[in-house]
């Protein structure tokens, strides 16, 4: 299989110089949105600029016989059914495992972690199954974090100096009592990635979601440089410790230029309105072509809860969850097309309105498991600085208007 691939790619090569000659594309934007299509015969791990993508050994399984599904989980005060893990396994191969999930029945997080690893790996050995941790709140759900709290930090004073203080008032930053991470103490560094690394091979996980890239900069602007290299540096460190036979997925880590190096793998979050808009869903297509040239995975996340759709305004509780899920299926057909314009070999797609265990993952939505088939090409700008976009897939054909925020998939 190798030999083949490796044939492939240096015919490719060729291939490639003569589409580049070929081409005369004025638009703006990504240099291969309006590339003629490419003849890419069965061959999944071909990029939309005509090169192959080289997946590490630790990666899930990856195909385009449907949309490419990631999954990720969380409910604090259970573990899954063996039903729910069925059901969570039939979707997606590459999952992780959320921050608190089982803590208050199996005492902490990376307990869980582990439960879940065994259910996954039971039922289907080569799925990827993911830890989480996170690099800027103290998140007191594991054994290795569970003093940064109110009534503990105090008699940790070897703790309390790995967390921010407010220069003004003396006290500790938080948010609703949690903490923040200083990424500046080496200290604090050299523990984190020791505190990671601990729960990962405790669980058994195939390696670990990192959440918050950002390190608190906005608290510390005069320092934006020194923040930015020690995040660079801690997840450097990490990647190292985790070993080749590990993957480390960063949220929102595509561009941020000192951690994007570290990373095997890179989620798009879509947390608010301006990160859903038109401009931003350009960028992201671009990014993800420059991740799969990486090697790098990408998981595209979308909860529709950051739309501000007035159909849950002032809603709450049962009635809010049961209007959030309604809307998600209203709005799956131009979600999974904007992630299809831009997807590449190895990008993932997370669909909700949340991260907990009710809040998408157990959903059935019939269209992800449609057949899709490998893209036949990059994707194509109808008209030069407009909002319409095609792409053609083997057993799809994909329109989208990110200005009107409407779009149809065609299956074949």
């Amino acid at each position: 299989m190798k030999y083949k691939l490796v044939l492939k790619k240096e015919n490719m090569v060729v291939f490639s110089m003569i589409i580049t000659l070929l081409s005369c594309s004025g638009n703006e934007g990504p240099q291969y949105e309006n590339t003629e299509e490419i003849d890419t015969g069965t061959s999944e791990l071909m990029i939309s600029d005509g090169t192959l993508f080289e997946p590490k050994s630790s990666y899930p399984k990856f195909n385009w016989g449907t949309t490419p599904q990631y999954s990720m989980f969380g409910n604090g005060t259970r573990t899954l059914t063996e039903a729910e893990v069925e059901n969570i396994s039939g979707k997606s191969s590459f999952v992780c495992v959320e921050k608190d999930h089982a803590r208050s029945v199996l005492g902490y997080a990376e307990v869980g972690t582990k439960h879940e690893v065994e259910a996954f790996k039971k039922l289907d050995p080569e799925t990827k199954v993911l830890y989480y941790f996170n690099s800027a709140y103290a998140w007191p759900f594991t054994s290795y974090n569970e003093n940064f709290t109110r009534n503990k930090i105090d008699a940790y004073p070897e703790l309390k100096k790995f967390l921010i203080v407010n220069e003004t008032t003396g006290e500790l930053e938080h948010r609703n009592n949690i903490f923040f991470f200083d990424v500046l103490n080496p200290d604090f560094r050299d523990w984190w990635v020791k505190a990671v690394v601990a729960g990962v091979n405790f669980s058994g996980a195939d390696g670990v979601f990192i959440d918050q890239m950002h390190g608190f900069v906005w608290l510390r602007n005069s320092q934006k440089v020194e923040v930015e290299k020690a995040m660079g540096e801690m997840m450097s460190n990490l990647k190292q410790a985790l070993g080749a036979d590990k993957i480390l997925l960063g949220n929102n880590a595509s561009d941020v230029e000192d951690v994007f190096p570290a990373v095997d793998a890179a989620m798009f979050e879509h947390y608010n309105a301006q990160k859903l808009s038109k401009e931003n869903l350009l960028e992201e297509w671009e990014d993800m072509l420059n991740n799969a040239k990486a090697g790098k995975i990408s998981v595209f996340r979308i909860g529709v809860e950051a739309e501000g759709n007035p159909a849950i305004d002032g809603l709450t509780g049962e009635e809010r969850e049961i209007a959030l899920e309604q809307l998600s299926k209203e709005r799956l057909e131009y979600y999974q097309a904007c992630f299809l314009i831009g997807a590449q070999p190895y990008a993932y797609f997370k669909y909700g309105w949340g991260w907990r265990l009710e809040r998408g993952p157990l959903v059935d939505y019939p269209e992800l498991q449609k057949p899709i088939g490998s893209p036949k090409g990059a994707y194509k700008r109808l008209v030069e600085n407009e909002w319409e976009f095609t792409r053609e897939f083997e057993h799809a054909s994909v329109w989208v208007n990110t200005e009107t925020k409407e779009a149809k998939i065609s299956w074949k």
